[in-house]
């Protein structure tokens, strides 16, 4: 495959309007790309489309916009991506699937409607980062790793070589502090 691209140099095409940047931002980032997707949707075909439309959403994202990390300015776009897919498939029915058990744990900490309006959404979201660079590193790890990137308990589990008993524990004892410190901010469920 050759060498990757610098992000600054894909960046560099994107502003340049060269379609190049999305056969580059491909060749680098299409696995984690897909990855995150899989993990929401369990669907290649239904992946496929997210990764495919995130490349689209890039393209008329930059510019104006300048990523100061590319890879986590594409991490958002298809994890959005992926749970409008999940919930436009879900409408009607909220079944056993995983991103329907990471919202449900989530809902006992963070309010709906508080994640749907853009500017408190904004808001919410600069305060978890203030709240996770607090927590010890490990806990940080498994908070993003579970509620971001939807792996599974037995996952996080297996990539830090704990008991899924100790995952579990640890991530209730991170949503109740998580808890507290919403309050704190002032923030109510």
């Amino acid at each position: 495959m050759g060498n990757l691209m610098e992000d600054s140099a894909i960046i560099d095409l994107y502003f340049a309007r060269n379609e190049d940047a999305i056969v580059n931002t491909k060749a680098k980032y299409g696995r984690l790309l897909q990855s995150i997707s899989m993990r929401i949707l369990h669907s290649v075909e239904d992946a496929d489309e997210c990764e495919n439309d995130t490349y689209l959403k890039t393209w008329n994202a930059i510019p104006p916009q300048r990523p100061d990390v590319l890879s986590a300015f594409l991490s958002r776009i298809v994890r959005n991506l992926s749970l409008d897919r999940y919930d436009m498939m879900h409408a009607d029915k909220r079944g056993n699937a995983q991103v329907g058990v990471l919202l449900d744990e989530l809902a006992e900490v963070i309010a709906d409607d508080k994640a749907k309006n853009t500017e408190e959404s904004r808001e919410l979201g600069q305060i978890l980062n203030n709240f996770l660079s607090e927590q010890k590193e490990l806990n940080r790890k498994m908070f993003i790793r579970r509620y971001y990137f939807g792996y599974s308990i037995a996952e996080i589990a297996d990539k830090y070589e704990l008991s899924e008993s100790n995952v579990k524990m640890t991530l209730l004892r991170i949503r109740g502090k998580l808890k507290d410190y919403l309050e704190k901010e002032g923030v109510t469920i």
